[in-house]
């Protein structure tokens, strides 16, 4: 009658035995994936966050757009926000943002390199080409040849064309935002191996919007440029125009004038060019988000949603 038993009885642990390895192995399975799905889940939260914050921030836009597309006195709200950061908030406090802009025009279009034989366009190609070989002899770039013909490309060259007829032919609108001249900087890197570009803040002296078809139109907001364009265009030291540069209107004129230095006012313009970009950060749900938009000529326009800072 013992065996038996014992036979029943060893059977029952083995089973128990089999039954607990599988309980633990599909509970190390279940906890696995339950990690994994934390992670999901922690990922749509985020994305769901980012979400409602891409709705908030086109909420704000449209809001922005109806009153600035509204506002007459443009110059007098654009030299405002142009000096410095504007904080925004609802009477309760719910809802915030700090509108910043910058004019479109305060720095010299990287496109006008490729305008050296367009006879309206002597100045701005003339003003372009020393700020760029003064970059290469600072920075001491390998071989600016080759990262012009690169620039060239994208802004759609011809050498063999010229006048205002030629520019209303050219087929690209050229360099147009900081990320796609990025993408040619990295261009040039890989192929000469030069990581001295990357050293340079290109956006402290260039711009990147088309060209206008009238000449006339392509000017610099002389007012709000850097310190460092400044240093590059009229010869002063840096250092000194750290202590004397304010940015504001008629700024230029003031600073030059005290050094009896001559300027093309046609080129450095004192009028106000209705062309402006503009950010805006704002809080939601405990993070911070931006986007910014254009105010160009009357429009408001090109919205871009830039995420969580």
């Amino acid at each position: 009658m013992d065996k038996p038993l014992a036979l029943i009885s060893s059977g029952t642990s083995q089973k128990r035995g089999f039954a607990l390895i599988i309980t633990l192995s599909v509970l190390t399975v279940l906890i696995a994936l339950a990690g994994v799905l934390i992670g999901y889940l922690d990922i749509a939260r985020k994305e769901a966050s980012a979400t409602k914050a891409l709705i908030q921030a086109n909420l704000y836009f449209a809001d922005l757009k109806g009153i600035i597309g509204k506002f007459k006195e443009k110059k007098t709200l654009y030299n405002t926000l142009y000096t410095s950061p504007v904080p925004l908030q609802s009477k309760d406090g719910r809802f915030s943002m700090v509108l910043q802009c910058r004019p479109l025009t305060n720095g010299v279009n990287i496109n006008w390199l490729g305008y050296g034989n367009d006879p309206l366009m002597v100045v701005q190609y003339n003003t372009v080409q020393k700020v760029f070989e003064a970059l290469v002899q600072e920075y001491d770039i390998e071989d600016p040849s080759r990262l012009e013909e690169i620039l060239f490309e994208a802004i759609g060259n011809d050498k063999s064309g010229v006048g205002e007829e030629q520019r209303r032919l050219r087929q690209k609108d050229g360099i147009i935002s900081y990320q796609q001249f990025e993408q040619l900087l990295n261009r040039y890197q890989f192929e000469v191996d030069d990581k001295k570009v990357g050293r340079i803040a290109w956006r402290k002296y260039f711009v990147f919007n088309p060209v206008s078809k009238a000449a006339a139109k392509n000017v610099i907001a002389g007012d709000y440029l850097s310190i460092e364009l400044l240093s590059i265009l009229f010869d002063i030291d840096r250092e000194t125009l750290k202590e004397e540069w304010v940015e504001a209107e008629g700024a230029l004129k003031s600073l030059l004038s005290r050094y009896g230095i001559a300027f093309d006012q046609k080129l450095y313009t004192e009028k106000f060019v209705d062309q402006s970009h503009c950010e805006v950060t704002f809080g939601y749900e405990g993070e911070q988000f931006m986007f910014a938009f254009i105010d160009k000529e009357g429009e408001v326009k090109d919205f871009e949603f830039y995420g969580k800072q």
